[in-house]
Order: C-alpha cells, then sequence, then structure tokens
C-alpha cells in the first residue's frame, strides 16, 4: 500500500479483511491476526518487478520483501487499527509473523500485532479503517472476526458500515488532499465488539 497515490477519486485500494483476537490462557488480549486481500487492481501493481522461479507462480519466500514493505509502510497509519478496552486506547508492537501470499491473482497480507501491554476488559472494541478513505476496508463475508484462546463466555458482536465509496468519489479529490477531510474514513470503519462477563 506504500506505493502509487494518484487517482481521481476516494479510495484508491479495497481491502477484503478477517481478523482474530488472539487471547492468553489468563483471559487477557494479547494481540489481533489480520489478514488483508487486496483487490485485482492493487495486486497486480504490486506483483510488478517481482522475480520468482517459476512463471505466475510466487513462494512466500519470493513475497517476504514485498509483505516487509507493506508492514513497514502500515506503521506511519497505526496499521489502520484501533483497539479499545474499557473505552481505553490500547497500543499496538511492531508486526510480527508477516507474510504474503498470492492466490487466484489476489494478493493477501498476514501479519499478527501484538498489545504492548496484554490486556484484560470487559468490553473490548476493535475499528479498522483508514481515516484519510484512501484505503477502503470491508469485513469478509464469511468468518470476520474470530476469536482464539478467548474466555468461554466472551461474545463478539460485529459492525459492517455503509459503502462509502460513491459519497467519497462525489466530493473529488481535492477535498482529500486539503486536508478537509482527513477523518472521513472513519465513518466506514469496520468495528467488532467483544463482551467478556
Amino acid at each position: 500500500m506504500a506505493g502509487g497515490r494518484a487517482a481521481d477519486a476516494h479510495p484508491h485500494v479495497w481491502v477484503t479483511s478477517t481478523s482474530e483476537l488472539v487471547y492468553a490462557p489468563d483471559g487477557s488480549l494479547t494481540g489481533v491476526r489480520h489478514a488483508w486481500t487486496f483487490d485485482d487492481m492493487f495486486s497486480t501493481y504490486a506483483l510488478q518487478g517481482v522475480e520468482t522461479k517459476a512463471k505466475g507462480v510466487y513462494t512466500r519466500e519470493e513475497l517476504q520483501p514485498l509483505a516487509q514493505t507493506n508492514v513497514e509502510a502500515l506503521k506511519e497509519f497505526d496499521y489502520f487499527s484501533l483497539a479499545k478496552a474499557d473505552g481505553k486506547k490500547q497500543q499496538f508492537d511492531e508486526p510480527v509473523d508477516y507474510f504474503m501470499e498470492a492466490k487466484d491473482g489476489l494478493l493477501t497480507l498476514h501479519f499478527t500485532l501484538p498489545l504492548k501491554v496484554p490486556v484484560k476488559s470487559r468490553q473490548l472494541s476493535l475499528e479498522v479503517f483508514d481515516p484519510t478513505f484512501f484505503v477502503d476496508f470491508k469485513l469478509a463475508d464469511q468468518d470476520p472476526a474470530k476469536l482464539v484462546g478467548a474466555p468461554a463466555a466472551c461474545q463478539i458482536k460485529l459492525r459492517r458500515p455503509a459503502d462509502g465509496t460513491a459519497s467519497a468519489q462525489t466530493l473529488g479529490e481535492q477535498n482529500f488532499a486539503d486536508g478537509g477531510n482527513l477523518n472521513f474514513g472513519i465513518t466506514f470503519a469496520n468495528k467488532i465488539t467483544v463482551d467478556c462477563p
């Protein structure tokens, strides 16, 4: 996603996301595992220049430099991930276990965001969005969010926003370039909420 930022209207990149919220045996959240599948145009663009041994077949090793470039670029944007425990913002450490895979012409970036400090909470929320709406995140249709190792009584809920592409396109590129709509994307944030008694 570090690449080209030139087009007529927002968004420019479309991502279908899945997230796993990872818990420790003591019931504290330790991190989030994301898998973000990019649209076909971005995938094609990103794969340009990637050298492979077999034409059209990309190994994890061949895609590793691209994965690293992407996770490093995401730091500037707080990994498009906002976690709150009982209303208090949580800080993430650098991504670990990151890799990319190419399947059916689409790239998927996998990475884990560990929390700086594991946290126990009655309510946890995770929002995945780009404030500038350069990247449009959509929760996957099937299994968009899972709890891994969470206490049995914890319940997960999803909130899917309305599609913002049409309204963003009516604004035009200049509305984003001059900074007037820097937080437009929060309107379309995907929200995962976990309630634990």
